[in-house]
């Protein structure tokens, strides 16, 4: 069982430190940005050694590996709570729009890293993390195409792609600040720009009529 270096009298419980190396990461990408990361440094703030958290996961791609799995979880629920309040379909498709977005700019840290393939490790769990973080926004479409089971279709497809990339997209952009710097151009992206942009790509769609019973 790992203990602090400086000497602490209580030595981490097991589930603590894999919890705390969690957290120092996190902190450490929010600081220093995913090309920042050392997993020496992330020791060091937790205080233990570099050994002690390699027996926890393996790898610094471990590690981050464990965050991007939070990050993806983390997305779902963003993109849930978004569209909760919806009362059609279509307003249901623009609030997991703007909660994969809002989720990108409340951690962009993260959400930078959940996509670095190339920084994380092989992982079941990660692929059904984000899997279930796609299925959100694939399951808002198929109600906005009226198609809830069986598989789309091409130009269906092309729907489901273009509003991923439309998210995703706009999600980059914002964290690079090309719809205004700090707080009050992201805000102003969230609250204005962003809403209209999904009004637009994806417009309210009459519902289908009901056939008068014979």
């Amino acid at each position: 069982m790992a203990t602090r270096r400086s000497g602490a009298a209580t030595p981490y419980h097991h589930g603590a430190l894999r919890q705390a190396l969690i957290d120092a990461t996190e902190q450490l990408l929010a600081a220093r940005g995913v090309e920042g990361f050392s997993l020496r440094e992330v020791a060091r703030q937790v205080g233990v050694s570099p050994a002690a958290a390699l027996h926890h996961f393996g790898s610094a791609a471990g590690l981050l590996t464990e965050v991007a799995i939070l990050g993806f979880e983390e997305l779902t629920r963003f993109q849930r709570e978004g569209s909760a309040a919806g009362r059609t379909p279509t307003e249901r498709l623009h609030g997991k729009g703007l909660g994969y977005v809002r989720f990108a700019l409340t951690y962009p840290a993260r959400f930078l890293l959940m996509f670095r393939k190339d920084m994380l490790a092989p992982d079941s769990r990660l692929d059904d993390a984000g899997r279930a973080a796609y299925r959100e926004l694939e399951e808002a479409v198929r109600e906005y195409v009226g198609r809830t089971d069986g598989p789309l279709g091409a130009a269906d497809q092309a729907l489901l792609m273009g509003a991923w990339s439309a998210v995703h997209g706009c999600a980059h952009l914002a964290l690079e600040g090309k719809f205004g710097n700090g707080q009050a151009g992201g805000d102003a992206f969230m609250a204005q720009i962003l809403p209209e942009m999904l009004r637009q790509l994806f417009p309210e769609r009459p519902r289908p009529k009901r056939g008068k019973a014979e």
